[in-house]
């Protein structure tokens, strides 16, 4: 005689497909959470790159800086920069510079306010190809006058190292990541803002290092991948149904 209820391995499995449908859905479901709220922060990077520039913060409210309120903020300030040795930072193109692709190095340098302050600086980038630290030596050369200079540029904060990031190259003053605290540290620059400033103006006469305006883009797939948990949810459930059909069939 066979029993109408169902065997053990029957109540696992359609446990087991429940577990994984509720997974799904609430993955796709956060998908969709993400979505909204990297469309909010697009809108707030877009608005905050379009502003008009504002004074560089004083000291004293740095520290209560963050990136989620003010990456990417314009500001405008007057500094000259150190007579000190700059840094480079690899790069195989930018995420934020419609006008930069293709291989070559970011120039870091110190500035000095009139408060005594220093703000590291990313002059721009100097196409070098092979890293080689002449080539930025020549051009960073010009910068270093030790006469103040109006900077307009937008607030940007320090990146962290991952796992395969290649360590810094100390003899090349040679960086993989926009740590401006690991260069400061290393390079004898002193205690500096926690920010950094991405250059938009002035520009050299020769054009190098080349600042600009920045222009984020996010990428933004979570609508596929919203997709991507609901189509895998609703296949479940599609099997499930014919795996238990199935078995109705055979009894």
């Amino acid at each position: 005689m066979t029993s109408s209820f169902p065997s053990t391995s029957s109540r696992a499995f359609a446990a087991f497909t429940l577990v994984m449908v509720a997974l799904f859905v609430g993955l796709g479901v956060w998908q969709l959470q993400r979505r909204a709220a990297k469309h909010a922060l697009i809108a707030a990077l877009t608005d905050r790159v379009a502003a008009a520039p504002a004074p560089l913060p004083p000291q004293g409210e740095w520290r209560s800086l963050t990136p989620e309120r003010d990456e990417f903020r314009r500001v405008s300030f007057t500094a000259a920069y150190e007579k000190l040795p700059d840094a480079m930072v690899y790069s195989a193109g930018s995420a934020v510079r419609e006008d930069v692709s293709g291989p070559g190095t970011w120039a870091f340098l110190p500035a000095r306010l009139p408060s005594g302050e220093i703000v590291v600086i990313d002059a721009g980038f100097v196409a070098n190809t092979m890293q080689e630290r002449p080539v930025q030596d020549r051009q960073v050369a010009k910068l270093v006058t030790g006469e103040p200079v109006t900077l307009t540029g937008y607030l940007r904060f320090p990146e962290a190292a991952g796992l395969l990031t290649a360590a810094e190259n100390r003899d090349k003053r040679l960086w993989f990541t926009r740590d401006h605290l690991a260069m400061a540290k290393t390079l004898g620059w002193g205690e500096v803002a926690p920010f950094y400033i991405d250059l938009e103006t002035p520009v050299p006469d020769n054009g190098i290092p080349k600042p600009g305006p920045l222009s984020p883009h996010l990428r933004d797939e979570h609508m596929q991948y919203a997709l991507t948990w609901f189509s895998l949810a609703a296949a479940l459930i599609v099997a499930f149904a014919v795996w238990a059909r199935g078995r109705r069939t055979n009894r």
